[in-house]
């Protein structure tokens, strides 16, 4: 029993690390964004409008593919849990055929990823096309 615990500690280690980097990859995106829009106010450049696009998309991919990380690791740290003790073998590899409905592209359109990308691409187009026109 100590050895799937130790096993199950060790993977839920990873899916913590892979929550983090997801949290702190939103911080940045939103960091990133208002930097950008401070610089196109002070400079009145529309150039960098356009170019605050590029890394919503960006940060939007490596979210969705911290977020596709941690749901491997959970599949993993359930198929651990229901293993018996005298087969733990420290494993973390997960074979692409148990994983099923786990796939990057439904990570990408997660309601987790959707509900916080898309307004702000949203948000970004819409004040490209403002500034765009006003100018």
């Amino acid at each position: 029993m100590e050895y799937k615990i130790k096993h199950l500690e060790m993977i839920q280690g990873i899916i913590n690390r892979m929550a983090s980097n997801s949290f702190f990859i939103k911080g940045w995106t939103v960091a990133l964004i208002v930097g950008i829009f401070t610089v196109v106010n002070l400079k009145k450049e529309s150039l960098y409008l356009v170019v605050s696009v590029i890394p919503v998309i960006a940060f939007w991919g490596l979210d969705s593919y911290y977020l596709y990380q941690e749901r491997l690791y959970r599949f993993l740290y359930d198929k651990v849990r229901q293993t018996k003790n005298d087969k733990i073998d420290f494993s973390l590899k997960i074979t692409p055929i148990e994983l099923g409905m786990i796939t990057y592209v439904r990570c990408i359109f997660s309601k987790t990823e959707i509900w916080f990308y898309f307004p702000i691409l949203i948000l970004d187009i819409i004040i490209c096309t403002i500034y765009s026109v006003c100018r």
